[in-house]
């Protein structure tokens, strides 16, 4: 009895009811396990840290009244300000590091709502969508038709008649085969007279052209075929 109790007592923990001895292969392995998982954790928070740092900077380009509609806190709304009047480049990345720790302040809900502002700007609108349709309609019509140029200058005055005249003079030229029976191929006239239609049909439906519109009609399916 005194050789037994005089044994010293193994160190060790106890998971689910049963004892694990320290330095053993179940401990070595929990302890794997639990490495693992906080190295896991750890990969989820980088990424997450970098994907709040990203919708930070997407914020910056967000237009106005969406920005309005969002009522952000005011210290990240002013932080975003102040990234844009920031021209140097260490100041500006100094910037957006402390937007991103303000963006991992948000709640889930306030952060979905700029997710879906931001995709609410790059979607077109149902009536920007019609003037796309009816741009390409008059593109063609002033191709196809002498008397739609006219037509045209009554309805958009602000048209510069000349250069409207020269492209589609242009575009028909283009679009004569080389050789009998080739496919009609478009050139820059013909992507060039949906453009300034488009801009004009824009303006007179008071709908604004965003940066990103320009290079996004050019690859329009619409604006090329």
């Amino acid at each position: 009895m005194i050789l037994a109790m005089s044994r010293k007592l193994k160190k060790g923990y106890f998971v689910k009811g049963k004892f694990v001895a320290e330095g053993s292969e179940l401990d070595l392995e929990l302890k794997r396990q639990l490495k693992g998982t906080d190295e896991q954790s750890r990969t989820d928070l980088k990424r997450e840290s970098t994907e709040l740092q990203k919708l930070g900077e997407d914020l910056l380009t967000l237009r106005a009244d969406l920005m309005t509609r969002l009522e952000l806190p005011d210290k990240l709304a002013e932080a975003v300000t102040e990234a844009k009047r920031i021209s140097n480049f260490e100041g500006r990345r100094r910037q957006m590091q402390f937007i991103g720790k303000l963006m991992r302040q948000l709640d889930a809900p306030r952060l979905d709502d700029i997710r879906t502002a931001l995709q609410e700007q790059h979607a077109p609108s149902a009536q920007e969508t019609l003037v796309l349709h009816q741009a390409e309609l008059w593109r063609d019509r002033l191709i196809a038709d002498d008397d739609a140029v006219g037509q045209w200058v009554n309805l958009s005055p602000g048209t510069d008649v000349q250069q409207l005249r020269a492209l589609v003079r242009q575009a028909r030229k283009d679009a004569k085969p080389e050789k009998p029976g080739e496919a009609v191929r478009h050139g820059r006239a013909y992507r060039d007279i949906f453009q300034i239609v488009r801009e004009q049909l824009l303006a007179a439906h008071d709908i604004p052209v965003r940066e990103d519109d320009a290079h996004e009609s050019l690859h329009n399916p619409g604006a090329d075929a």
